[in-house]
């Protein structure tokens, strides 16, 4: 008889944890034994993946969540971070609203999951053909992130976690100069990534609002 494979679910809609149980169980009739643990927000996310006691095969994460700020845990991304951190060889499935090319390439790069599911093409045929993939060692992507990375206008643009720390303090109200108190960069240095930020978002003048509004409008924050 096979090990129980452990499985993360962090999600705040109930009816999406319920959707995934639901397409798990169905697969445990081929003789499968799940053990489920899940959480609602960043916070109870973090908890569990750094709880020593636990060890997951799997993990699901929404992307946008409750942040769990005092730990720099502030999205479904950083959770995959942690994760992949402590349990390199736990398969990572990301759930997304987003359908910014940007936004999706640079999930891709930064985290390479093992899934990763657009929202809007979620169906339970389309979960249990996805899970059945991850449990065979395989990578699934839903259609709209095929069709997206066969794009290629972002396809050679990648922001790195100091500019995506930057555009997140901005849009928390951080002034500029203030910056270097939050990321560990000189305020020479601040200033010359926003310049480049700028570049790839193809933000031409305007102050930090708009830069922070073009940021949100292709998915980066």
């Amino acid at each position: 008889m096979t090990s129980p494979i452990n499985i993360l679910i962090v999600d705040d809609h109930p009816f999406i944890i319920e959707a995934y149980k639901n397409a798990i169980n169905k697969y445990s009739q081929q003789g499968y034994e799940f053990i489920i643990t899940q959480a609602n927000n960043c916070k109870s996310g973090y908890e569990n993946i750094v709880d020593s006691s636990k060890a997951f095969d799997i993990a699901f994460f929404d992307i946008s969540m409750p942040e769990y700020a005092e730990k720099g845990i502030y999205s479904g991304e950083d959770l995959a971070m942690l994760i992949k951190t402590e349990m390199p060889n736990c398969k990572v499935i990301l759930l997304t609203m987003h359908t910014e090319l940007l936004k999706i390439n640079n999930i891709i790069k930064t985290i390479n999951p093992s899934g990763l599911i657009i929202k809007n093409d979620l169906t339970f045929d389309e979960l249990l053909f996805a899970f059945d993939k991850i449990i065979k060692n395989e990578s699934y992507y839903s259609q709209t992130v095929i069709k997206l990375v066969g794009q290629a206008q972002y396809n050679n643009i990648e922001l790195d976690v100091f500019d995506k720390q930057i555009l997140f303090h901005l849009s928390k109200g951080v002034k500029t100069k203030d910056l270097p108190q939050y990321i560990p960069l000189s305020l020479s240095a601040v200033e010359k990534r926003k310049l480049n930020i700028r570049e790839i978002l193809e933000v031409k003048g305007g102050n930090d609002i708009d830069l922070i509004n073009e940021a949100k409008n292709k998915g980066v924050i």
